[in-house]
């Protein structure tokens, strides 16, 4: 191998007349003749080589034979190009090879390494560190890379100091299954891996460490989607003696530096804001898009005087307007149809705007009186439609806010490279389990309430607000946190609504109680999703495509077989017996 000299991005009009040494992959061979042009690639770029029977000294047929993804090794002179390649950075020059050596010859490619969409996802995923050399990938991580540095100095320059936590930690309840871990030296003990590094941060500031961050690994045993893996990255922040404003403002300035630093876009310098309530009646959910407009509407008092009576005895009736819809054939509709469906929705009922007046769907059950009122007071125009949700609050919420967002893509109004951060505020403490007929917590058990509604905590617990915040883009949960609670009988207090009592409480936090009795300070964090942040700086919708090597949304690695079996022996050593599966 010949020692390289520099990379296949780095050569400009100014190497012209060097001797340089190259390595890389072949990406692509051009035969001409007694003249061949091959292209070398690393991950810095690529570069034309040029194989002249008449000047090249060593064996021209083995350059012949040469195929895309060889590895080789060549030294060469550098040269003008003849016909100057804009689109390559590289593209002014090429190299004059003198000498080849070919490093490793490839097998038979499964897929073509130029062609992502020459195979399926999942055959990809088996092949990844093929699919690792693909430039939207490598741009992907390269990405990822340069936002760590960004992180890691932002923090570092503001007084944060970095701490690792436990992978290895106590099993406690924190909204999703644990990954276990069994114990060979403590039979039938087990380790937990960590959903975050939730309880040891706070440990942290009663420590003093008053501003801790960590880039950490965190686990869930949950069931997965496009933007969620069963191993994911957080970047962890906490910090004492503050409040929300304070974690606001610097989570705020480091999305921004984050934003500008590494793909060069300029983020207002504050957020809007939301409450929950808000953006789950405006838009249907927590984490609204507000790249688009297609705000929910309230209807019930419209669909209350009209003659259609499979709305009267709905919970909540809402629509949205969709500009220029009044063009959406049968077919269309009844997709949308289907679409609300998956969300509970037992249907869609529409009407369109043309000529002043409502027509189509169930437009026939509103009375001229009524329609002129709609038209005015809902600003109806003609060529709109109107898709309308009559049920229980959370199955109209979810069906038309995730409704909007389809129609926005259908009707192009969301812009590609356009950013709107959001901050979430004033969430419910708390929400009703059905199934399990109890209280659980909407973020965690240890977000404090709002002090103004700490006295309704044992007699309107739905009613009492937390001090969680959510920072939002484009509909994508980026980042979440709250102000902890560092009181160790309000935390008493919200265990037992939850149904914590003190003995099970003892058991499973008694460690972080304990500390809350030494000196707690008032502290609070927030934790981003680093995935879903690359995800939104790679403008990708899947979360596998900014993950080295990710699991696919059946928690399995098809590249290692890994959840695989182990032998009998490992399981006698850790004193388990597996219970075959009826």
């Amino acid at each position: 191998m010949f020692k390289r000299t520099h990379t296949c991005g780095e050569l400009r009009s100014n190497h012209i007349d060097k001797t340089v040494s190259l390595n890389g992959w072949i990406h692509t061979v051009r035969l001409h003749g007694q003249v061949i042009f091959i292209d070398i690639r690393d991950r810095y770029g690529k570069t034309q080589l040029v194989f002249d029977s008449e000047d090249y000294n060593g064996n021209f047929e083995q350059v012949k034979k040469i195929s895309i993804e060889d590895v080789i090794s060549v030294r060469g002179n550098v040269r003008a190009r003849g016909s100057v390649n804009p689109e390559l950075e590289t593209g002014e020059i090429e190299v004059a090879v003198d000498e080849l050596l070919i490093l490793n010859e490839t097998a038979p490619l499964p897929f073509m390494i130029n062609d992502r969409e020459s195979a399926t996802e999942d055959f990809r995923l088996k092949y990844r560190y093929l699919e690792l050399r693909t430039k939207e990938l490598q741009y992907n991580l390269d990405l990822r890379h340069r936002t760590y540095q960004v992180v890691r100095k932002y923090l570092s320059e503001n007084k944060f100091i970095e701490v690792e936590t436990p992978v290895l930690m106590k099993s406690t309840p924190e909204g999703a299954r644990d990954y276990l871990v069994p114990s060979r030296i403590h039979k039938g003990r087990f380790y937990a891996l960590p959903q975050s590094p939730q309880t040891y941060k706070q440990l942290l500031m009663v420590s003093g460490y008053d501003r801790y961050f960590q880039i950490v690994k965190c686990f869930r045993d949950e069931d997965l989607r496009a933007d969620r893996q069963p191993e994911f990255t957080q970047i962890d922040i906490e910090m004492s003696f503050i409040d929300e404003e304070d974690i606001i403002s610097y989570s705020t300035a480091l999305t921004r530096k984050v934003f500008q630093d590494v793909i060069n876009v300029e983020l207002p310098e504050t957020f809007p804001r939301i409450t929950y309530h808000d953006a789950m009646n405006t838009y249907g959910c927590d984490r609204p898009d507000l790249r688009f407009g297609i705000e929910l509407k309230d209807i019930k008092s419209y669909t209350d005087q009209s003659d259609f009576n499979a709305f009267k005895s709905a919970e909540m009736v809402k629509a949205i307007i969709v500009p220029g819809g009044s063009k959406y054939s049968r077919k269309i509709i009844d997709q949308l149809t289907d679409y609300v469906k998956t969300s509970g929705a037992k249907g869609l009922a529409w009407m369109k705007v043309q000529d002043g007046v409502l027509t189509g769907g169930i437009s026939k059950f509103f009375v001229d009186h009524l329609q002129k009122t709609m038209m005015v007071d809902m600003e109806l125009k003609d060529g709109d439609i109107i898709l309308m949700v009559g049920d229980n609050t959370d199955i109209v919420h979810a069906s038309l806010g995730a409704l909007r967002i389809n129609v926005a893509k259908r009707e192009g109004l969301i812009i590609k490279g356009d950013f709107k951060p959001v901050w979430v505020m004033d969430f419910p403490m708390f929400e009703w389990d059905e199934k399990a007929h109890r209280h659980v917590a909407m973020h965690h058990p240890f977000t404090a309430p709002n002090p103004k509604d700490i006295e309704k905590l044992n007699s309107d617990p739905l009613h009492v607000l937390s001090r969680g915040y959510d920072i939002v883009i484009n509909g994508s949960e980026i980042g979440g946190g709250s102000i902890r609670i560092h009181d160790t009988n309000v935390q008493q207090q919200v265990f037992d609504l939850l149904g914590i009592n003190k003995e099970e409480a003892q058991a499973k936090f008694g460690f972080l109680l304990e500390a809350l009795t030494y000196g707690a300070p008032p502290h609070g964090g927030i934790a981003f999703g680093l995935d879903r942040l690359i995800m939104l700086l790679a403008d990708t919708e899947n979360i596998r495509d900014v993950i080295a090597f990710p699991k696919t949304t059946s928690a399995m690695s098809l590249m290692d077989n890994s959840p695989s079996d182990v032998s009998d022996e490992q399981l006698k050593e850790l004193g388990i017996a597996l219970v075959k599966q009826k």
